[in-house]
């Protein structure tokens, strides 16, 4: 049965691709389809067909069977209320995730901007703006102390701020990539330019706030703006050409179908994208899950990422409609049409060193495609790509074992280099990549200097509150 199930998938992938006439997207939505109907019929997902759930069964007189059938009964209860799921309760924003000491030094409609304590007498004089992902919360980057990158940095003799995006509600119907790009981005610059006027910045973007981070620093460049010592990017594209699997949910009928929902709503509610992402990795997000938890009842203790991936947030209708168009569907930003402030602007202006980060298994943002950066930017590129998914390679601390990591810095005027041809040259490295990161930054950084204090309340930047504050609190 094994075997069978094994030659019938590669017969229905021979059947699904490399079809004469048949697009590119519309074969990988084929394909796509048929791979979820396969892994729903897996003899793996039966108990009849599973050797070690069947053998479960026996030796326990089917008692979990019983109890598998009361963890569905649970899951399908929490899921009909929107609550999150079970286990999730384990781990408290501030309490004990998001529990680097800071403050919150400013706040407006859309963010807070958190200014993290220092950990050392001496600090690089450069501060670091972390911009996380508006798809998620920010303390994807600050969940508990030991797989902190914040901690780690400050840890590191960095002075760090972080962005705390604000969920949005039916009022932020209108809100779009420019409101974004001007109370996000720039607003922190602003303030971090009160805060220090004679330093420049490391940016670091996340996720999709790679690619707004890339869009302000191409603007800033045009606009003879040199604020950025460098630039970040954790698996943020700027191309979006090739983006993998997330193609197969974004085409022009399903960003109208997308558009007709927000629409209704004002937003685009996060168990939308949720589900969609599950579903680009089923075999392991859905089918190994209900494997465990409903045949063989081993319900896993939930990590605090996975209580970070079930504190969801919205996205306002406008901003999200431009971002799916002018990106996934016509690739403004990497065509050089994309405007800001009604003037396009061009990556190749950029004048800051940029450190650009893939992971082997991201199905978000895939390294092939976060790569491209090598063409589309003039400037001294650092390249590194890690081991993990989306989320586990970038929350890639120290001391894990099974870690990592390939990279290589290309010159401004150096060859460029394609992605197999990346692979065969990059340095192989075993562990984490954050120490690799910090060194680098160090190497773009001035003389250490006294750490400064949190705030500047002879500015206006009076401490509001704690860290994690507010924002991050918002359902």
């Amino acid at each position: 049965m094994s075997q069978s199930f094994l030659i019938t998938q590669q017969w229905w992938h021979d059947a699904t691709t490399g079809v004469r006439g048949v697009s590119p997207h519309h074969e990988s939505v084929v394909n796509f389809t048929v791979r979820q109907f396969l892994d729903r019929v897996s003899p793996a997902n039966f108990v009849w067909t599973n050797l070690e759930a069947l053998e479960l069964t026996r030796k326990t007189a089917g008692a979990n069977l019983r109890l598998g059938w009361k963890n569905w009964q649970e899951d399908e209860q929490r899921q009909r209320a929107g609550a999150p799921p079970k286990g999730t309760e384990a781990h408290q924003v501030g309490v004990n995730v998001a529990v680097t000491q800071g403050k919150v030094i400013f706040r407006n409609h859309l963010i807070e901007l958190i200014q993290y304590s220092p950990a050392t007498a001496q600090v690089c004089p450069e501060p670091i703006l972390i911009v996380p992902s508006w798809i998620m919360k920010y303390y994807i980057l600050d969940l508990s102390p030991h797989n902190s990158l914040m901690k780690y940095l400050v840890d590191q003799g960095h002075t760090v701020f972080a962005m705390s995006w604000a969920n949005p509600t039916a009022e932020d119907r209108d809100l779009d990539m420019d409101d974004y790009l001007r109370m996000g981005v720039m607003a922190s610059l602003e303030v971090l330019n009160t805060w220090a006027s004679e330093q420049k910045v490391h940016a670091v973007g996340y996720c999709l706030e790679g690619t707004l981070l890339a869009i302000a620093a191409a603007a800033m460049a045009r606009d003879d703006d040199d604020r950025l010592a460098s630039m970040t990017l954790l698996a943020g594209q700027a191309d979006f050409s090739e983006t993998g699997e997330l193609e197969l949910f974004i085409d022009d009928s399903q960003v109208a179908h997308l558009e007709d929902i927000m629409w209704d709503k004002g937003y685009l509610d996060s168990t939308q994208m949720a589900g969609a992402f599950q579903w680009m990795n089923s075999s392991d997000l859905n089918w190994s899950r209900i494997l465990k938890d409903y045949l063989l009842c081993e319900r896993s203790s939930v990590c605090d990422l996975m209580d970070w991936n079930a504190d969801d947030t919205r996205l306002p209708y406008r901003m999200h409609t431009e971002y799916l168009r002018r990106m996934f569907l016509h690739n403004d930003l990497a065509s050089g049409r994309y405007p800001v402030n009604g003037e396009p602007i061009a990556l190749t202006a950029i004048g800051c060193p940029i450190y650009g980060i893939g992971t082997t298994r991201d199905h978000v943002a895939p390294w092939r495609s976060v790569h491209k950066l090598h063409l589309l930017t003039n400037v001294d590129t650092t390249f590194l790509l890690t081991s993990g998914g989306h989320n586990v390679g970038i929350v890639n601390p120290p001391g894990v074992e099974g870690r990592s990591y390939q990279v290589l810095t290309r010159l401004h005027d150096g060859p460029y280099l394609d992605p197999d041809a990346w692979l065969q040259t990059a340095a192989q490295h075993e562990g984490s990549w954050w120490p690799h990161w910090t060194s680098w930054l160090k190497d773009h950084s001035g003389e250490s200097i006294t750490a400064p204090p949190m705030g500047w309340p002879d500015k206006g930047l009076v401490p509001l509150c704690d860290a994690s504050g507010t924002y991050v609190h918002q359902k």
